[in-house]
């Protein structure tokens, strides 16, 4: 069962809470420590929108390798 921590951090001026949170949601997803539905919700999205926020900040959703979309693809 996973269990989750609450952590606290003074944010920088013009920095807020919501945005404080999206960020930490994208870097957790984009380093692989944070599934799309987790990040998600910790950013207070649904998987759709933050799958959206995702193409904003040029994350990929499918991390394949070369090789790996080769193989998907058939070629």
């Amino acid at each position: 069962m996973a269990s989750t921590t609450e952590l606290k951090v003074n944010l920088p001026l013009g920095l807020s809470e919501s945005e404080a949170k999206l960020l930490l949601a994208i870097k957790l997803y984009e380093v692989g420590k944070a599934f799309l539905g987790q990040a998600a919700k910790l950013a207070g999205f649904s998987k759709r929108t933050f799958m959206e926020i995702l193409g904003q900040y040029h994350i990929p959703i499918f991390a394949y390798s070369p090789e790996e979309l080769r193989q998907e693809l058939g070629l």
